[in-house]
Protein backbone atom coordinates (compact mmCIF):
# COMPACT_ATOMS: atom_id res chain seq x y z
CA UNK A 1 0.00 0.00 0.00
CA UNK A 2 1.43 3.39 -1.18
CA UNK A 3 1.18 6.21 1.53
CA UNK A 4 1.88 10.01 1.14
CA UNK A 5 4.68 11.11 3.47
CA UNK A 6 6.52 14.03 3.33
CA UNK A 7 10.17 14.77 2.42
CA UNK A 8 12.71 16.15 5.33
CA UNK A 9 13.99 18.23 1.98
CA UNK A 10 10.28 18.97 0.29
CA UNK A 11 7.85 20.70 1.23
CA UNK A 12 5.35 18.60 -0.78
CA UNK A 13 4.40 15.62 0.00
CA UNK A 14 5.84 12.24 -2.25
CA UNK A 15 4.15 8.59 -2.85
CA UNK A 16 5.25 6.28 -0.62
CA UNK A 17 5.23 2.60 -2.05
CA UNK A 18 2.86 1.13 -0.08
CA UNK A 19 0.12 3.90 -1.04
CA UNK A 20 -3.38 1.93 -2.67
CA UNK A 21 -4.35 4.82 -5.52
CA UNK A 22 -7.31 3.17 -6.73
CA UNK A 23 -10.01 4.89 -4.75
CA UNK A 24 -8.18 8.15 -6.42
CA UNK A 25 -8.72 6.44 -10.10
CA UNK A 26 -11.91 5.40 -9.26
CA UNK A 27 -12.92 9.11 -8.31
CA UNK A 28 -11.18 10.73 -11.72
CA UNK A 29 -12.97 8.05 -13.57
CA UNK A 30 -16.72 9.18 -12.35
CA UNK A 31 -15.24 12.65 -12.34
CA UNK A 32 -14.07 12.13 -16.03
CA UNK A 33 -17.91 10.48 -17.00
CA UNK A 34 -19.69 13.17 -14.95
CA UNK A 35 -18.08 16.05 -16.99
CA UNK A 36 -18.16 14.37 -20.27
CA UNK A 37 -21.84 13.73 -19.45
CA UNK A 38 -22.25 17.73 -18.46
CA UNK A 39 -20.55 18.77 -21.81
CA UNK A 40 -22.08 16.78 -24.13
CA UNK A 41 -25.37 17.92 -23.00
CA UNK A 42 -24.16 21.35 -23.09
CA UNK A 43 -22.95 21.19 -26.70
CA UNK A 44 -26.32 19.54 -28.00
CA UNK A 45 -28.42 22.11 -26.23
CA UNK A 46 -26.21 24.78 -28.16
CA UNK A 47 -26.60 23.26 -31.55
CA UNK A 48 -30.22 22.65 -30.76
CA UNK A 49 -30.67 26.51 -29.63
CA UNK A 50 -28.80 28.07 -32.82
CA UNK A 51 -30.28 25.48 -34.94
CA UNK A 52 -33.91 27.25 -33.66
CA UNK A 53 -32.84 30.39 -33.51
CA UNK A 54 -31.81 30.45 -36.99
CA UNK A 55 -34.28 32.73 -39.36
CA UNK A 56 -35.52 31.22 -41.71
CA UNK A 57 -34.46 32.43 -45.29
CA UNK A 58 -37.11 34.85 -47.52
CA UNK A 59 -38.65 32.98 -50.49
CA UNK A 60 -40.06 34.63 -53.60
CA UNK A 61 -43.60 34.77 -54.24
CA UNK A 62 -43.09 32.20 -57.14
CA UNK A 63 -41.35 29.56 -55.16
CA UNK A 64 -44.24 30.09 -52.01
CA UNK A 65 -46.75 29.81 -54.28
CA UNK A 66 -44.98 26.50 -56.29
CA UNK A 67 -44.24 25.02 -52.82
CA UNK A 68 -47.91 25.77 -51.57
CA UNK A 69 -49.68 24.07 -55.52
CA UNK A 70 -47.52 20.85 -55.01
CA UNK A 71 -48.47 20.01 -51.50
CA UNK A 72 -52.34 21.16 -52.69
CA UNK A 73 -51.85 19.07 -55.63
CA UNK A 74 -51.07 16.07 -53.62
CA UNK A 75 -53.87 16.87 -50.91
CA UNK A 76 -56.40 16.42 -53.86
CA UNK A 77 -55.07 13.68 -55.64
CA UNK A 78 -55.63 11.93 -51.95
CA UNK A 79 -58.69 12.99 -51.64
CA UNK A 80 -59.54 11.49 -55.06
CA UNK A 81 -57.32 8.39 -54.09
CA UNK A 82 -55.25 8.97 -57.60
CA UNK A 83 -52.36 6.74 -56.27
CA UNK A 84 -50.18 7.99 -59.52
CA UNK A 85 -50.20 11.41 -59.04
CA UNK A 86 -50.12 11.79 -55.19
CA UNK A 87 -47.11 9.37 -55.44
CA UNK A 88 -45.45 11.83 -58.34
CA UNK A 89 -45.57 14.53 -55.97
CA UNK A 90 -42.92 12.80 -53.40
CA UNK A 91 -39.03 13.26 -53.66
CA UNK A 92 -37.61 9.98 -54.93
CA UNK A 93 -36.09 9.32 -51.55
CA UNK A 94 -39.51 9.05 -50.66
CA UNK A 95 -40.50 6.72 -53.72
CA UNK A 96 -37.50 4.42 -53.07
CA UNK A 97 -38.90 3.66 -49.54
CA UNK A 98 -42.10 2.15 -51.59
CA UNK A 99 -42.49 -0.46 -54.24
CA UNK A 100 -45.35 1.29 -55.86
CA UNK A 101 -47.90 4.55 -56.12
CA UNK A 102 -50.58 2.14 -54.38
CA UNK A 103 -48.25 0.93 -51.49
CA UNK A 104 -48.16 4.73 -50.80
CA UNK A 105 -51.69 5.78 -50.85
CA UNK A 106 -51.94 2.36 -48.34
CA UNK A 107 -49.42 4.42 -46.08
CA UNK A 108 -50.63 7.99 -46.27
CA UNK A 109 -54.42 6.31 -45.91
CA UNK A 110 -53.45 4.08 -42.87
CA UNK A 111 -50.51 6.48 -40.85
CA UNK A 112 -51.72 9.82 -41.83
CA UNK A 113 -55.72 9.75 -42.01
CA UNK A 114 -55.81 13.89 -41.30
CA UNK A 115 -54.12 14.71 -44.53
CA UNK A 116 -55.88 12.03 -46.67
CA UNK A 117 -59.79 13.13 -45.90
CA UNK A 118 -58.78 16.40 -44.28
CA UNK A 119 -62.23 18.37 -44.39
CA UNK A 120 -60.66 21.88 -44.37
CA UNK A 121 -56.98 23.33 -44.91
CA UNK A 122 -55.21 26.15 -44.15
CA UNK A 123 -51.63 27.04 -45.49
CA UNK A 124 -49.44 29.13 -43.82
CA UNK A 125 -46.13 30.88 -45.02
CA UNK A 126 -43.72 28.62 -46.17
CA UNK A 127 -40.48 28.59 -44.61
CA UNK A 128 -36.98 27.93 -46.30
CA UNK A 129 -34.50 26.54 -43.93
CA UNK A 130 -31.32 26.64 -46.25
CA UNK A 131 -32.75 24.77 -48.91
CA UNK A 132 -35.22 22.34 -46.94
CA UNK A 133 -38.57 24.53 -46.88
CA UNK A 134 -41.39 23.55 -44.48
CA UNK A 135 -44.70 24.17 -45.30
CA UNK A 136 -46.97 23.97 -42.80
CA UNK A 137 -50.62 23.54 -43.22
CA UNK A 138 -53.54 23.37 -40.49
CA UNK A 139 -55.86 20.85 -41.04
CA UNK A 140 -59.43 19.47 -39.41
CA UNK A 141 -59.96 15.69 -40.11
CA UNK A 142 -63.62 14.50 -40.04
CA UNK A 143 -63.79 13.91 -35.92
CA UNK A 144 -63.23 18.02 -36.09
CA UNK A 145 -59.73 17.24 -34.63
CA UNK A 146 -57.47 20.01 -35.46
CA UNK A 147 -53.74 18.81 -36.63
CA UNK A 148 -50.46 20.96 -38.29
CA UNK A 149 -48.92 19.11 -41.41
CA UNK A 150 -45.68 19.79 -41.40
CA UNK A 151 -44.17 18.99 -45.23
CA UNK A 152 -40.91 19.37 -45.82
CA UNK A 153 -39.92 19.82 -49.95
CA UNK A 154 -36.58 20.41 -51.08
CA UNK A 155 -35.59 22.00 -54.90
CA UNK A 156 -35.29 18.89 -57.49
CA UNK A 157 -32.52 19.89 -60.36
CA UNK A 158 -35.18 20.75 -62.75
CA UNK A 159 -35.97 23.49 -60.40
CA UNK A 160 -39.22 21.64 -59.12
CA UNK A 161 -40.47 21.31 -55.67
CA UNK A 162 -40.92 17.74 -54.31
CA UNK A 163 -42.08 16.47 -50.81
CA UNK A 164 -38.97 14.91 -49.05
CA UNK A 165 -41.19 14.12 -45.46
CA UNK A 166 -44.26 15.16 -43.79
CA UNK A 167 -44.93 15.12 -40.26
CA UNK A 168 -48.69 15.40 -38.49
CA UNK A 169 -48.72 16.75 -35.11
CA UNK A 170 -51.94 17.79 -32.52
CA UNK A 171 -52.53 21.35 -32.72
CA UNK A 172 -54.46 22.13 -29.91
CA UNK A 173 -56.52 24.47 -30.66
CA UNK A 174 -53.86 27.20 -31.72
CA UNK A 175 -53.42 28.59 -34.51
CA UNK A 176 -49.68 27.83 -36.17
Amino acid sequence: MRRLRHDVHSTSPTLDESTDMTHITKFSGHFLKFWTVRVALWLATAATALLLANPAIAMSDVDENSVRVVVQAQLDALARDDAAAAYSFAAPSVRENFKSAAQFLAMVRKSYPAIYRPTSTAFLKPEDHHGQVIQRVQVVDDSGSTWLALYSLQRQKDRSWLITGCQVIPNKGRMA
